[in-house]
């Protein structure tokens, strides 16, 4: 009887402790669906969430799609039949999940979409990511400071645009967040886009596809700068930089009378931190990876909890159907002045995986 009396006050307790902190007792299944292994960010997004839930207690299922839409929703499915307690998607198309999350609604399963905005559903239930409108503020940003130090004040500067992929509702935002920067010089006349090729619809980059940047930025240059030179690309992430920079170098930028353009960047991708350092991309933007696992495992242990997962974000990210409760973090800029600060410093990379 005195046992049975202790193990009640003990549950009590601890029911009385998941109450008032909001903090689940760590058991669960998590599923975590992830769109590719192609780019090194989201390999390492995988590997931090699935570290962390561990550490907290959770057993996780965690699935990359590789770029494939119906492999991906056979994924979740799939964590739905398994039991998953929360769903954390990073969507390949943030349009296509609807179906796969009523599902999941049905089954009493609260999902969490990860870095990218899942459209379309009344079914998300909390978004984590990063403020993208700064994302795309700080790569304009850089690319003008960075037009300034290797070109001076010689205007026009002759910049091209690109964008992510259309599927992806965060690229709207980096390239919105970018042309709040940019646009005002446009229309000075200190920035030229001399194919004039503006807007998403017109420059977005299917899946993100590095070599389809490659072969665009291949046409920009033989159509439009066989009489002139180009100062800058607008990229969004590191992986469009490289081809974007290997088309560069292809016609002899880097070389002899011709600077390398100002080449933007995101995710800090070790091939693109060393670019930085040769001189070849100038900047990209850094978003610990670690810090956005630890926010998810938070709102996870919030949900499971019965409580309500810290936000900072109640207005921004309207998925076509509701208003997602969000919690940003913020982006941190990376150029050859203060790369070893940000990355080294935060223990994020070892010096002898750049240098």
């Amino acid at each position: 009887m005195i046992k049975f009396k202790g193990l009640l006050l003990a549950t009590t307790l601890a029911a009385s402790a998941v109450t008032m902190t909001g903090t689940a007792l760590a058991d669960g299944l998590i599923g975590i669906a992830m769109p590719t292994k192609s780019s090194s960010r989201w390999i390492a997004d995988g590997n931090n969430m699935v570290e962390q839930f561990k550490a907290a207690g959770y057993s996780t299922d965690l699935q990359y799609a590789e770029d494939d839409i119906p492999n991906q929703l056979a994924q979740i499915e799939n964590m739905i039949t398994k039991g998953a307690d929360v769903l954390v998607i990073a969507a390949i198309d943030g349009t296509t999940l609807s179906n796969a999350l009523a599902n999941a609604k049905a089954a009493g399963i609260e999902v969490i979409a990860y870095d990218r905005l899942i459209r379309d559903s009344e079914n998300v239930d909390y978004y984590a990511t990063f403020n993208n409108f700064q994302v795309g503020v700080l790569q304009a940003t850089n690319l003008v400071n960075g037009m300034k130090k290797r070109f001076g004040d010689v205007k026009p500067w002759n910049v091209e645009l690109f964008g992510g992929s259309p599927d992806d509702n965060n690229a709207y935002f980096f390239y919105n967040g970018a042309m709040s920067v940019l646009q005002p010089l446009i229309d000075s006349g200190d920035i030229v886009i001399r194919s004039g090729q503006m807007g998403m619809d017109k420059v977005g980059t299917l899946r993100w596809d590095g070599s389809v940047a490659q072969a665009r930025m291949d046409n920009l240059l033989s159509a439009n700068y066989t009489e002139s030179r180009i100062n800058g690309v607008l990229s969004p992430y590191d992986g469009l930089s490289i081809g974007i920079i290997s088309s560069l170098r292809g016609v002899g930028y880097g070389s002899g009378d011709m600077p390398m353009p100002i080449v933007s960047g995101q995710d800090a991708e070790i091939p693109s931190v060393k670019a930085i350092l040769r001189g070849d991309q100038y900047s990209t933007i850094f978003k610990d990876t670690r810090e956005l696992a630890k926010v998810t495992v938070g709102m996870v242990n919030s949900i499971l909890g019965g409580g309500k997962p810290e936000i900072n974000d109640t207005t921004t990210y309207d998925n076509g159907v509701k208003v997602v409760p969000s919690y940003l973090l913020k982006p941190v800029p990376v150029t050859k002045d203060n790369w070893d600060k940000v990355l080294l410093d935060s223990g994020y990379y070892k010096r002898d995986q750049i240098e």
